[in-house]
């Protein structure tokens, strides 16, 4: 299920100055600190970074601080299909469960950070 227009909204006041939002992916944490835990996550791709935003265990929605901020250029992954848990995708050392309709956000926004892995327009000057 697409997130809210509201989930946006509370993940714009952690960006920078003329920061523009491309994706927002919800996320579960397996693990933090090699210790099993729950914690939500919304992992917010933006035109200048990737940022993990840290939810509570009972707010997946609700971002209350900044986990992580990387270079746009991050790539997210590796992106795995676990047989019984669904897609695990790895990010700033954290093994995120997310859901398989934002596999195609991922691969998305790990295409448009390599710049270079964009196949050439068929038609140009069109």
């Amino acid at each position: 299920m697409p997130l809210s227009s509201k989930v946006r909204d509370r993940c714009r006041r952690y960006l920078g100055t003329d920061e523009r939002i491309q994706y927002v992916i919800p996320a579960m944490s397996l693990y933090v600190h090699r210790m099993r835990a729950r914690v939500g996550f919304l992992i917010m791709v933006t035109d200048r970074h990737v940022t993990l935003l840290a939810c509570s265990r009972w707010t997946l929605n609700r971002p209350k601080q900044i986990w992580e901020r990387l270079p746009r250029s991050t790539e997210l992954g590796p992106l795995e299909i676990h047989p019984s848990l669904g897609p695990i995708l790895s990010v700033a050392g954290l093994d995120l469960e997310i859901d398989e309709e934002y596999v195609a956000s991922v691969r998305a926004a790990n295409l448009e950070a390599g710049g270079d892995a964009l196949p050439e327009d068929p038609y140009p000057g069109g």
